[in-house]
Order: structure tokens, then C-alpha cells, then sequence
């Protein structure tokens, strides 16, 4: 008997005994452990309606952390199948149960691996089927979509059960999405929906399919699933998102309609969206830059931001971002655009797709900002320079009685806040004491907060919130922004700011008066320093504009002004290099290298561009790079430096563009620290990372650049 039921048996009898085995007392446990724990998945997953919904929700092992237990039970449950019933139909079943299971808790290879095995070895071809689309899924996650779109190929001509063929369908729509091919994905999405029945996730797709749309500027069609979603039970943030999206859609095909008229205001009175009045706020202002109403836009977004709050605070950063941007581009505020980038950087996740690209803008708008504030206070404080002695005097005066009657004004507002608060909080204001005799926190107490501001500006006068705010590092920038414009940032030291009121003529209004005149280069040593430092701001701002900010045209401009205003600048021949290759007309090109080559014909930058010290014979490159590279290496590792620079440096230009470049420009580096001492070593250095911004050998550059300066700086 025991034999009969052997899980090796080819015999009806034992087949059929294990196969109600495996059914009931393995795979359907494990199958339901796997639903539980999807189902807990999808609850928990949070939805990011500013970014594209993916198709099909990620296979997260972060997810499915809270519900590793009942994973782990599905493949404690699916393996028995293949180690006790080996003979029943059910073993392919168990295996995409269990290679699932593995890919949500991240075990890929073994997940992968599972899935490989059914496709193999399967003996139903629905099973084997369904575990190749699985295993798309899984390339498609792992962004490896050579590999995926291998399998959809070969899916694409086996015939498939209809459940099969909405789950093909639906993984290959994702796969192009996830790989940016949106058209592509909507066709396919179009095909699907008649496949696919009522359902929140249905509802879910259509909102994909309408981002997808918005994305190609298909705002009718977008429009068409933004409505199709309230049709499929959608949850009430699906729903009012995709509301939300339609609307903004409208008014974009209908330039003509007013905003009041589309239905923003009945939104924002409805009590179910107080949680998200700050995405109707965003919409508004979005809207609102789209028809150049940059004002309301800005107004917009602020309320957007001040309506952002517990959960929401993601929507904060979105919001941040924009207002960054539209002062950035709009209104040239590069200072507070530097700002909002920064509090979006505090708040938004590391996780977010576009984090790093924010953080490296951030990061080049700091440059940016340092240089273009260095450029604006020369700028102004040479004007001031050319000013008459007594109009000169007359202007610093009416500086510091400007700002004095702005603090004035700002004490009287606190002043003012600070009675209202009083006459709303008199139990407060006479008592600290909460209920119970227990002292009340001043952080809980208005009236309190304004005293305190109250006696900080006192003592201190008005201050930017901002770091790095100590006066005697701000004196020169601040007469600089009052120099020519309005004075706004001026404030008094704090050494003189003990009396409530500066008198004109007081010995402390003319301390005041005499610092900041100190910081206008008035001798010609000190108009040298000044126009010094604003040649390498200028210079400085052309590089961030032309590979960080990657604004081609500023980038020219720049270069150029510098060129314009300092002729005999040190920059010459690498502004002359940097404007031939940022210029895209082949007529511009050409007129800035022939200015290049004729002016600085020996230069690094003239051989960079194809022309050499030697003869036009001698130039390599119609042979192999990695040889012409391994010879100049060999001389490198013999010791022969100097005849293996002049080989670089002949055989560089010839290969520019070649993938090899950038190896040929790291080799010379090395050799010209072999051969021309510290200052060289430390110029190619620099002009390796500004000629090579993406080369896979930045970080070693990087590295070399640091150990160089420490050892200088031991020197």
C-alpha cells in the first residue's frame, strides 16, 4: 500500500492521492498566505499622486517586512509540494508561489531562480506560462529590460488563457512604462481595459494610463480615463486626484475659462478636503504659471505650503520645488530659489525618484548663488566707488536711515502683535500656570513667542532667518544690495543697537557710517581687488551655468561679458575652448577655434581641439586607440615621462568623442605631475573634472585633488 502511494508512483491511484494532498494540505495554505499578505501589501503601500503610478505595484521587500511571517509560511507550504508529492499537478503552482514569496521578501536569486526552474521543467504550459510573465515582472523591477523584453517576445507567440493574457498584457505595458516608452504602454493599456472588470485597481490603471497621456500632451485622451477612474470604485484620494487632473486639463485645452468657473472653490469649501487643500492650492498655482500669471502662481503655492500638514508633508516638498523653480527661471531670485530648495531637500524622501537630481541642483545653485552674489556686490560697490565724495557720503546716510525706519516699523508691528495677543490671552499673560499648577511652556503661548521676538530684535535688530548671519561678515554685502536698489538687509551692529533709537550725527551713526565706507574699494588697490574678484566670479558662474545648471545660452553669455569687460582676462584661451564647444553652430564653433588656434596655437586647449605642436603627418589616431594607449602606458611604466606626454598630448585630440578619451586625458594627468611640477599637476587635476563631468574616474580625480591639497597645505 505504502508503495502504491509512493510520490514516484505513475499510477492513478497515487497521482490522484497526492494531487488532493498537494491541493489541500499545501499549496492552497501557502497560496493563501501569499493573498493575506499581498492584500496587507497593498493596504500599506502609499500612493505618490505627483510622480507616475506604476502599472503594477512593486515587488517591495520594505513592504513586506509587517507580513514576512506569513511569506515565509508560504514557502515553508509551497515546498512541501515538491518534497512530498513530486508526482501531482500542483508543482508548478507551488514554485510561482514560492519564487513570489522570495522576490517580495528580496531574495532574487532564489526567487528568479524558482520561476527558471518551472519555465524548464514544467509539465503544464499555462503554469510555465504564467511564471514567465512573473519573471518579466521581475526584470522589469530590476531594470534589466534586454532580459524582459526577451520574454515578452517569446510570451507574445504562445497561446494564453484569458487571465494569462490581462496579466501579459498588463506586465508588458508596465515594462514600457517603467522604461519611459509611454506611447507604446497606452496602446497596450487600450487593448487591456476591455480584459480587465470594476475594480479599484482597474481605476487605478486608468489614472496611469491618463499621467501617461498628460505626459505626451494628450490632454483630451488624458481627460477620457481621468473620468473612466470614477467609474471603477476608486478610494476617495484616487478619485479626487484624478477630479483634480481633469480639471488643471481643462482649463490647459481652454485657455479662455476662469479658474473661478472650473470648480477649485467648491473643492476648497468641501469639509472632506481640508486634508487636501494644499493639492487644490498646488493645482491653482500650476494653472495659474501656465497662463504667465506668475504673482498668482507664487500666491497660490504659498497657500499650498502653509496648507501642507501631517502627512501631506510631501506635497510641501513638490510645492517647494515649483516656487524654487519659478523664481528661479521667472523672477531670477536665485537667493530664494536656493532657499526653497533647501527646505524641499529637508522634507523630501530619499526614496523619491527625482531626490538626487534635486540635491545636485541644490548643490550647484549653492555655487551659483555664492558666485553671483560675489559678482553683484563688486558690481554694486564699484558704482558706488565712481560716486562723488559728498553724494557718496549723502547715499550712506540715507542707507542707514532707510533701514533704521524699517526696524522702527517692524518693532511697531511686533508691538502690535504682541497686544493682541495680550488682550486674547490675558489668562495667560498673568498666569503661566496651566490647570493645575503645572508652568506653561512658552513655546504654547502666543503672547509669550511675541516677547520674545520683541526683545531679539531689540537686542539685535531685524534678521533673515539664514546661516552664517553675524554682521562684521555682512557689512560689505549689505551697503552692496542698498548701494543701487532699495535697502532691505542693512541693519545696525550690535554694538549700536542699545539705544531703541541711531541719531543722525551720534558718535555711533558715524562708527556705522565710517565701517561700511571701508568696504568701498575707493583707493585703485582696492578697485584691482574688487575688479579681481569679480573676473573669477564671472568666470565661475560661466562653468556653473555651462555643467551644473547645463543653461547653454547663460553659459555663453557670461563667458562672453567676461570677455568683453576684462580683455586681457588669465582666462582666455579656456574661455575661447569652453565657447567652441558650447556653441552648437558649426559657423560659431569654427570662428571660436580659429581664435583659439591663432591666438594660443601651443596650448593644451589648441591641441584639444585638433591642432599640435608637430607636424599634421604626425598626429595618431588612424591606427587603434587602446594600442596607441597601452604604448604611451608602457612608456609611463618604463619611466620615459616626458615622451610619453608628448605621445598623449599628440594622440588625445585625435580620439576626442572616442570612449577612450577621457582614459588618454587621466593618463596625462599623471604624467604631467611627473613632468612639470605641483601648479601644472594641480591645473590638469581641475581641468580634467571640468572637461570630463560624467568619466567613471571623477571620484579617483576627486581623491588625487584632496591628497594634493593636504600635501601643499603640510608644505
Amino acid at each position: 500500500m505504502l508503495t502504491a502511494c509512493s510520490q514516484f508512483s505513475t499510477k492513478p491511484g497515487a497521482i490522484g492521492f497526492h494531487n488532493l494532498s498537494a491541493r489541500y494540505n499545501a499549496y492552497f495554505m501557502a497560496e493563501q498566505s501569499l493573498a493575506e499578505a499581498e492584500f496587507q501589501m497593498s493596504k500599506a503601500y502609499k500612493e505618490n499622486y505627483n510622480e507616475l503610478l506604476p502599472i503594477l505595484l512593486p515587488l517591495d521587500s520594505v513592504l513586506s517586512l509587517p507580513v514576512k511571517l506569513q511569506l515565509q509560511d508560504a514557502i515553508k507550504k509551497s515546498s512541501i509540494v515538491a518534497e512530498k508529492h513530486q508526482n501531482s499537478k500542483w508543482m508548478d503552482n507551488s514554485y510561482i508561489v514560492l519564487g513570489k514569496s522570495r522576490l517580495y521578501l528580496g531574495e532574487w536569486a532564489d526567487g528568479l531562480e524558482a520561476l527558471r526552474y518551472v519555465y524548464a521543467n514544467g509539465r503544464d504550459e499555462n503554469d510555465k506560462n504564467d511564471a514567465l510573465i512573473l519573471l518579466m515582472r521581475a526584470y522589469t523591477i530590476r531594470k534589466d529590460y534586454s532580459n524582459a523584453l526577451g520574454v515578452a517576445e517569446y510570451l507574445s507567440q504562445q497561446p494564453l488563457t484569458k487571465s494569462s493574457a490581462r496579466e501579459f498584457y498588463l506586465t508588458k505595458a508596465y515594462l514600457h512604462q517603467q522604461n519611459g516608452e509611454y506611447l507604446t504602454s497606452v496602446a497596450i493599456l487600450e487593448e487591456t481595459f476591455p480584459l480587465l472588470k470594476k475594480s479599484t485597481e482597474t481605476a487605478r490603471i486608468h489614472f496611469a494610463a491618463a499621467q501617461m497621456y498628460d505626459r505626451l500632451g494628450q490632454y483630451a485622451l488624458a481627460n477620457k480615463h481621468y473620468r473612466s477612474v470614477s467609474k471603477n470604485r476608486p478610494g476617495y484620494d484616487l478619485g479626487f486626484y484624478s477630479s483634480m487632473n481633469s480639471l488643471q486639463n481643462e482649463v490647459v485645452l481652454d485657455p479662455k475659462k476662469d479658474l473661478d468657473d472650473v470648480g477649485f472653490a467648491k473643492m476648497l469649501r468641501d469639509r472632506k478636503n481640508d486634508d487636501l487643500r494644499d493639492k487644490i492650492y498646488f493645482t491653482m498655482g500650476l494653472l495659474a504659471e501656465h497662463r504667465k500669471q506668475i504673482p498668482e502662481a507664487i500666491d497660490y503655492l504659498q497657500k499650498s505650503a502653509a496648507a501642507s500638514k501631517g502627512t501631506n508633508m510631501e506635497q510641501k516638498a513638490y510645492t517647494y520645488l515649483q516656487l524654487a523653480r519659478i523664481n528661479y527661471e521667472s523672477l531670477e531670485k536665485f537667493e530664494v530659489s536656493k532657499a526653497y530648495y533647501d527646505s524641499a531637500l529637508t522634507i523630501l524622501p530619499q526614496t523619491a525618484p527625482e531626490y538626487k537630481l534635486v540635491s545636485e541642483r541644490k548643490r550647484a545653485l549653492d555655487q551659483f548663488v555664492e558666485q553671483y552674489t560675489i559678482v553683484n556686490t563688486e558690481d554694486s560697490l564699484q558704482k558706488l566707488a565712481q560716486m562723488n565724495p559728498a553724494a557718496l557720503d549723502n547715499r550712506i546716510d540715507a542707507i542707514i536711515e532707510a533701514q533704521e525706519s524699517e526696524r522702527k516699523a517692524e518693532e511697531a508691528k511686533a508691538q502690535k502683535a504682541l497686544l493682541a495677543a495680550q488682550n486674547t490671552n490675558v489668562q495667560s499673560v498673568q498666569s503661566p500656570l496651566m490647570n493645575g499648577g503645572e508652568r506653561r511652556w512658552e513655546l504654547y503661548d502666543p503672547a509669550l513667542i511675541n516677547q520674545g521676538k520683541m526683545d531679539f530684535k531689540r537686542a539685535w535688530g531685524n534678521r533673515p532667518l539664514e546661516d552664517d548671519w553675524r554682521r562684521s561678515s555682512r557689512q560689505m554685502r549689505s551697503l552692496a544690495n542698498n548701494g543701487i536698489n532699495a535697502p532691505d538687509s542693512l541693519a545696525p551692529t550690535t554694538e549700536l543697537v542699545a539705544d531703541n533709537s541711531l541719531k543722525k550725527g551720534s558718535p555711533e551713526w558715524d562708527a556705522l557710517h565710517a565701517s561700511l565706507k571701508q568696504s568701498i574699494p575707493l583707493t585703485e588697490g582696492q578697485m584691482g581687488d574688487s575688479q579681481k574678484r569679480k573676473e573669477d566670479a564671472l568666470y565661475n558662474l560661466g562653468k556653473i551655468y555651462r555643467f551644473d545648471l547645463k543653461e547653454q545660452q547663460r553659459s555663453i553669455n557670461t563667458f562672453e561679458r567676461v570677455l568683453a569687460d576684462y580683455p586681457k582676462t588669465q582666462y582666455k584661451e579656456e574661455i575661447y575652448y569652453l565657447l567652441y564647444l558650447t556653441y552648437e553652430s558649426e559657423n560659431d564653433k569654427n570662428a571660436w577655434k580659429s581664435r583659439l588656434l591663432n591666438e594660443y596655437p601651443t596650448s593644451t586647449y589648441a591641441r584639444l581641439v585638433g591642432k599640435t605642436t608637430g607636424n599634421a603627418g604626425d598626429l595618431a589616431g588612424s591606427g587603434n586607440p587602446v594600442k596607441e594607449y597601452e604604448a604611451a602606458y608602457a612608456l609611463y611604466s618604463k619611466g620615459d615621462y616626458a615622451r610619453a606626454l608628448e605621445e598623449i598630448e599628440q594622440n588625445l585630440p585625435a580620439y576626442k568623442g572616442h570612449a577612450i578619451e577621457d582614459k588618454f586625458a587621466l593618463l596625462r594627468v599623471f604624467l604631467i605631475g611627473k613632468v612639470r611640477g605641483k601648479e601644472a599637476y594641480t591645473q590638469a587635476i581641475t581641468e580634467f573634472m571640468r572637461l570630463y563631468p560624467s568619466s567613471i574616474y571623477l571620484p579617483r580625480l576627486k581623491e588625487m585633488q584632496e591628497l594634493n591639497s593636504l600635501s601643499m597645505g603640510k608644505r
